[in-house]
């Protein structure tokens, strides 16, 4: 009974999660690399889902899937009352926390590496590719690992639009709740920890990555000073040097020492 739906919930997030890391990683590069009219309106209809209860998303998931929906009329394409329906709604929810972290990640970039990029005859693919992405790989992931616990634990837009079918749509979170309805405190202890465990190891994960961000941040920046102290000193030794007649030894000599 606890495996049925934690495959189910697994099956549902892995799909929710190649929906979240390709709209989320788009998205992301989209509102970071171009500037229109309205951009700060998208970006708050896209963060909606934080905010909004899980019942509103679902709502608004009922109204976009069901009937009289373009995807129902038009495609003649039944989603409702589906383990693909709690995947939809999982990243929808989930996908703000993609989008933003990427986008942060992206911005946060020296445009100096993409320019450089660019004057040695890269096309754009191939600096998002080669630079943009990999230098900002740590905040993508960790976006995407908490995309993901986020999609795991969805409840409220699932129910409203996949229902709780036991075998079909029953994901961990709705057997939770179903077996403490039912008073079945054991099987709801074991789902429980399942899900806890796998929360914490995600968390573990997108902790761990944000520690190695900062850490290769501060190196830069410690490199960045160094490189500083270095170009002053070597000015103020070529300075010393045309000024006083003296050699470049001696110069740095009383460089180091600070006597000017």
């Amino acid at each position: 009974m606890i495996w049925e739906p934690a495959i189910l919930s697994l099956q549902v997030t892995l799909v929710a999660s190649l929906l979240i890391l390709g709209l989320g990683l788009g998205l992301g590069i989209w509102l970071a690399r171009t500037h229109f009219p309205g951009q700060i309106f998208v970006s708050t209809l896209l963060n909606l889902p934080l905010v909004l209860p899980p019942s509103v998303v679902g709502y608004f998931l009922l109204l976009a899937l069901g009937r009289g929906s373009p995807v129902k009329e038009w495609l003649g394409i039944d989603l409702l009352f589906t383990w693909q329906a709690g995947a939809i709604a999982s990243a929808v929810v989930a996908l703000p926390l993609m989008v933003e972290s990427a986008r942060a990640a992206i911005v946060s970039i020296n445009p100096e590496l993409e320019a450089a990029a660019r004057t040695l005859g890269s096309s754009e693919l191939e600096v998002l590719w080669r630079i943009t992405i990999p230098v900002a790989h740590r905040g993508i992931l960790a976006g995407f690992g908490l995309s993901v616990a986020r999609g795991l634990g969805e409840f409220g837009a699932t129910l409203m639009v996949a229902g709780s079918i036991p075998g079909r749509t029953q994901t961990l979170p709705l057997a939770i709740y179903d077996a403490v309805q039912s008073q079945r405190y054991g099987l709801a202890n074991g789902m429980v920890l399942i899900m806890t465990a796998i929360a914490f190891a995600l968390l573990w994960w997108v902790r761990l990555l944000e520690g190695n961000r900062q850490q290769a941040t501060g190196n830069r920046e410690k490199g960045q000073r160094q490189q500083r102290r270095k170009t002053r000193m070597s000015d103020a030794i070529a300075d010393m040097t045309d000024r006083l007649g003296i050699s470049r030894f001696a110069a740095f000599n009383r460089v180091r020492r600070n006597r000017f």
